[in-house]
């Protein structure tokens, strides 16, 4: 089971990014999705997580200007991030709750992407 992010990159104040997470392998069942995002000198913190139904919650720091989005078909997560600030500057990384062919439940990090905000 692995978990890829992508869709980083740098971009003027104001600009928009879509992040995705993309899980791969033999996958059973692949539940609640969060992503996180780490700053420079900062701890990983909270951005959205989303159910594998679609229900979205977000915390302060992504209230407002991000949207989490799935397609469980595709099993990948996506964030919209607009108007952004030069202090969203940060890896950017999701988790997931997933659960293999096996039966192994576990909750699993991708390697992150970056975001850049910056004129």
């Amino acid at each position: 089971v692995q978990l890829v992010e992508s869709g980083g990159g740098l971009v003027q104040p104001g600009g928009s990014l879509r992040l995705s997470c993309a899980a791969s392998g033999n996958i059973l069942h692949f539940g609640v999705t969060g992503w996180y995002r780490q700053g420079p000198g900062k701890q990983r913190e909270l951005v959205a997580t989303i159910t594998t139904g679609g229900s979205a919650s977000y915390a302060d720091s992504g209230k407002g200007r991000f949207t989490i989005s799935r397609d469980n078909a595709k099993r990948t997560v996506y964030l919209q991030v607009n108007s952004l600030k030069p202090e969203d500057t940060a890896r950017y990384y999701c988790n997931a709750d997933i659960i293999d062919q096996y039966g192994n439940r576990g909750a699993y990090w991708g390697q992150g992407t970056e975001v850049t905000v910056s004129s």
